[in-house]
């Protein structure tokens, strides 16, 4: 499967360290890459939300003469047309939002023509027990909803989900238990404590494994291992159906790496039956 033009871009800008605005700027240029490369800097600042002179900068940063030798090469590296311009006229506001997470379902399968960063996560995840799993505020739902289903696999997950003083605490429990690798899900708004919980995770021996919405989100640095999947900006609040699939993927990598996980299954699904928590 060749590249999609969201990933050609993305690895256009990985390896240079980048200020928040220019992340900024990067991700939303990674968000609309087919249609990126047909913008002046003055459209595109106002798609970003940022200055012009901040995306001339930004084309410096990353080694451009100015902003139309950016331009030039986006050309190259995206479709030479308009993928589609204009087939989303005659949808509503909601059915556009719902193109617009179609849209970044294909790119997490782009993204995961490449499936060695994810078994790696696996491998790590599998390996690490007690697992910790961290979501605050609008990432605690990915977080529970992963820990629900892994702790039908792994012998110990840790939910984090709530945040305060006690969250490090919790970490620390997991080290002493003999934790070695944790999994946060980040979406925006990215909370500062998530930042800080994760800098101790690190400093704890403790080997971070992430799940954002952007390779530039502000927890990239924070990570040692991670995987992104972009939410849908269509509607009042962000929706997270790549993250939610990406980490339902990591669940079946991490089980692939479990060697007892489908005798784990079965013994779960006998002892349901016997208690008849389903109805048939």
């Amino acid at each position: 499967m060749s590249e999609s033009p969201a990933a050609r871009l993305q690895k256009l800008f990985e390896g240079h360290r980048l200020t928040p605005t220019q992340r900024r700027i990067a991700h939303c240029m990674v968000r609309g890459a087919a249609e990126v490369p047909f913008l002046s800097s003055v459209e595109l600042a106002e798609l970003a939300g940022v200055s012009q002179p901040s995306v001339t900068r930004f084309a410096v940063a990353l080694g451009f003469d100015g902003y139309p030798a950016l331009r030039r090469h986006l050309r190259e590296v995206a479709p030479a047309e308009r993928a589609g311009a204009g087939d989303t006229d005659s949808y509503n506001e909601y059915q556009q939002a719902v193109q617009g997470e179609i849209e970044n379902l294909r790119q997490l399968s782009a993204m995961l023509a490449d499936p060695a960063p994810v078994r790696e996560a696996g491998r790590l995840l599998a390996g690490s027990s007690p697992l910790p799993v961290l979501g605050l505020r609008a990432a605690s739902s990915q977080a529970r909803g992963f820990a629900y289903f892994a702790a039908k696999v792994h012998p110990d997950v840790r939910l984090l989900d709530e945040g305060g003083s006690m969250l490090a605490d919790r970490i620390d429990a997991a080290v002493a238990a003999g934790a070695s690798a944790l999994l946060c899900f980040a979406l925006p708004r990215h909370p500062k404590e998530v930042a800080e919980a994760l800098d101790h995770a690190r400093a704890a021996g403790l080997t971070v494994v992430t799940v954002a919405d952007s390779a530039f989100a502000p927890v990239a640095r924070h990570s040692d291992l991670l995987i992104p999947a972009p939410v849908g900006t269509g509607l009042a609040f962000d929706t997270a159906c790549a993250p939610m699939l990406l980490g339902r993927v990591l669940l079946e990598a991490m089980a692939d790496a479990l060697p007892d996980a489908q005798a784990r299954l079965e013994a779960f699904d006998a002892r349901a039956a016997a208690r008849g928590l389903f109805v048939e």
